[in-house]
């Protein structure tokens, strides 16, 4: 590949994948714009949008027979399923984070996330991890002790997350190319619908749909749901055919670092020497996680081109 277009590409990458993880780091502030609407009703608006907007693309992109050939392989169909679900939980406990002021929560989820990636793949795939990548873990998990003793809580939303996220990649990649972004996206959105068509079942009989009774600009907000799910997750696809894994894995730092400011700066969020400690020991395991990216990096020979 020509220099000049090989760094091209690779600013094309790096833009799109963190284009992605900016959009993820101001969803809780978008995500607040729709109170008094919870998360119940929220999730349930991603998914039917979602699966709105994703088959708009695919009409307007003729990407109808990549859905038929994923229908055609019961493997491919039972992975979205799974991806499905999983990605549905991690909706779901992200928003009951977001509207119960527990924004830093999540984003402590967001960091060990990467780690958590590691560890399934050594348990799941048997894949052979660095001994700075076992640093890296055993930090993280001496920070939840930490959390959990000195601070007094249990950090069930952020290992929720941390858990069905990296699941969810996990089901991604084994499910691997033969699945491409809007496809994907568009299937694990039709499992979710009857999932979502009982919430707001339940929600109406409830709480009450808020759905078109707040005013034109909430159902606006509401309505666009399904594009602010779809367009992260569409960019950090065209971003990671084009960059390798460890630069991604350094962009991604981005998405918690932002949620953990919006918590902190902007939501005023409880932030006491205990919280305070754990986060410190969470962001010396990331710091030893990019550091063996890095080294890694430089020792791996460059590509021909």
């Amino acid at each position: 590949m020509n220099p000049n277009a090989a760094a091209r590409t690779r600013a094309a990458g790096v833009a799109y994948a963190g284009g992605a993880y900016v959009l993820w780091g101001v969803l809780p502030l978008y995500f607040l714009l729709l109170v008094p609407t919870g998360p119940w009703e929220i999730v349930a608006a991603r998914v039917l949008f979602s699966f709105v907007f994703c088959v708009l693309l695919l009409t307007f992109t003729r990407g109808w027979r990549r859905i038929l050939a994923i229908v055609r392989q019961p493997r491919l169909l039972g992975g979205t399923a799974l991806a499905g679900v999983l990605i549905y939980v991690n909706w779901q406990v992200f928003l009951i984070g977001t509207l119960s002021d527990r924004v830093v929560e999540t984003a402590l989820g967001y960091f060990i996330n990467p780690i958590t990636t590691v560890l399934l793949g050594v348990f799941v795939l048997h894949e052979r991890i660095r001994r700075l990548q076992w640093v890296a873990i055993g930090i993280a998990a001496l920070a939840v002790v930490v959390i959990i003793l000195a601070y007094g809580s249990f950090p069930w939303i952020a290992l929720s997350l941390t858990a069905s996220f990296g699941v969810y990649g996990l089901i991604k990649k084994k499910i691997g190319p033969a699945v491409d972004a809007v496809s994907g996206l568009t299937l694990e959105s039709l499992w979710l619908i009857p999932i979502a068509v009982v919430q707001l079942v339940i929600v109406a009989h409830t709480t009450g749909i808020t759905f078109g009774s707040v005013g034109a600009w909430h159902t606006a907000l509401l309505l666009f749901a399904g594009v602010v799910t779809a367009v992260p997750l569409l960019l950090f696809a065209s971003g990671a055919r084009r960059i390798d894994l460890a630069i991604i894995g350094m962009i991604q730092f981005i998405t918690p670092i932002m949620q953990f400011l919006t918590g902190v700066l902007i939501l005023h969020e409880p932030m006491p020497p205990e919280r305070w400690i754990g986060f410190i020991i969470v962001w010396v395991a990331v710091g030893v996680f990019v550091v063996d990216l890095l080294l890694t990096r430089r020792r791996r020979p460059p590509l021909p081109i």
